[in-house]
């Protein structure tokens, strides 16, 4: 049939089958349809788009609650807007539809479709990233995560070794990263309690550090530890410490594989991300590297229509502030709702850029003496680095300190 009128999709989707509505700008259900999560189920949902108008010049606009998988994958190929509701919003919407409070996925699928027809307008559409955008997005997500991971398995390590191990602790916490290095991870599997470490003489310990890759001030190094493991500490009794050592070593075992997942992802975003051509910009600003430039660009892509200024930008990120008035009363806090992501790469990229940029360090401590505590000038001074970010990405041009900073640099002089 033609597209005499408007059509809107909605689609409640679940592991193993999804559930579709259409309906038309007047609200009346034309279709519902249950389909797999295979292929053939997305001929059958294509197969039913089309049957009530949908083409590649005129797609119809789907409505899910998710932004990812291969469903969403197969939905935007060509110009269809694929909108991702949040489930908390869907579920507010489902409460004008009936106050019986009852569920269920057609029922679902037919209010995502509500919310196209009543309220698209305010909903924002999938960016219309490029692949190479959202290759990059996909490795630098997977490595922030194993990051994350990597330390919660090194805090767990480390809340055990306090337990029975006090030596290693203090022999490992003039390293930076401390049981993340190799050389902690390969003197821990050496000596997995503190009886054994005790008896390493200074051959095990050279060798250790040299299996860990080190090939640097061995002979001091190893004397120091020595020193530290042969001194005086309170023991478990032996059984006991053997079997805290055991369950040492299977943490460590993990904290290996995070370790070495992390290092292979790390790898693989050095690789991608100098390809893209908004890399060379982002590189530009002073903080950003290759990681953390690219967990910037995963976050915000490569539409440069995705914003519609400098402020959709910073309120996405969570570094513009929040206003919340009511009659007399007025309150200016942080933002809340925002992607996490962006707002701890965010953290990282203002608390670099202190020390990497004159400016950028003025405008901290200025802040600072404004009476603004630690946490919000790093969040002042990541508002103001996203909105030059965002003017130079749509100006292609690069970070110029003595624009950026005008004012500090002068003070700073």
């Amino acid at each position: 049939m033609g597209r005499n009128t408007l059509i809107y999709c909605g689609i409640d989707w679940a592991e193993r089958h999804h559930d579709v509505a259409l309906v038309d700008d007047t609200g009346q259900l034309l279709a519902k349809h249950r389909t797999s999560d295979d292929a053939d189920g997305y001929r059958v949902l294509l197969d039913l788009l089309a049957e009530y108008g949908d083409s590649e010049a005129d797609p119809i606009p789907v409505a899910i609650e998710t932004s990812r998988g291969l469903l969403v994958a197969v939905l935007r190929t060509g110009k269809r807007k694929v909108i991702a509701v949040n489930p908390m919003a869907a579920a507010r919407y489902r409460d004008r539809h009936g106050v019986s409070r009852k569920k269920s996925d057609p029922g679902d699928a037919l209010v995502l479709a509500h919310i196209l027809r009543t309220d698209m307008a305010i909903h924002r559409p999938l960016p219309d990233d490029t692949d190479l955008a959202r290759a990059i997005a996909v490795l630098a997500r997977a490595q922030q995560d194993a990051t994350w991971n990597r330390q919660q398995l090194a805090n767990q390590l480390r809340s055990l070794l306090r337990e029975y191990y006090p030596a290693a602790l203090e022999a490992f916490s003039t390293w930076q990263n401390g049981l993340c290095r190799p050389e902690a991870r390969e003197l821990l599997k050496v000596a997995p309690t503190s009886t054994q470490a005790a008896r390493l003489t200074r051959a095990q310990l050279r060798s250790a550090r040299k299996r860990a890759g080190r090939t640097r001030g061995i002979d001091a190094e190893s004397e120091r530890l020595r020193e530290i493991f042969r001194g005086d500490y309170a023991h478990h009794p032996i059984l006991v410490e053997e079997a805290l050592g055991k369950q040492m070593l299977a943490l460590l075992q993990q904290l290996d594989a995070a370790c070495a997942a992390t290092d292979s992802l790390a790898k693989a975003v050095e690789e991608v991300f100098p390809q893209h051509p908004d890399a060379e910009i982002i590189r530009s600003f002073p903080g950003l590297g290759l990681q953390l430039g690219a967990r910037v660009l995963a976050e915000i892509g490569d539409d440069r229509k995705r914003f519609a200024d400098a402020r959709g930008l910073k309120a996405y990120a969570g570094s513009a502030p929040i206003t919340r008035s009511s009659g007399k009363k007025h309150y200016v806090g942080r933002r809340m709702v925002k992607n996490d992501r962006l707002n701890h790469a965010g953290y990282l990229w203002a608390f670099a850029a202190i020390n990497a940029c004159q400016g950028a360090g003025a405008h901290y401590r200025r802040r600072r003496a404004h009476g603004d505590w630690h946490a919000q000038a790093q969040r002042h001074l990541f508002n103001r680095m996203l909105g030059q970010l965002y003017h130079c990405l749509q100006n292609n041009s690069l970070f110029e300190e003595h624009l950026a900073f005008p004012s500090s640099l002068a003070v700073a002089a």
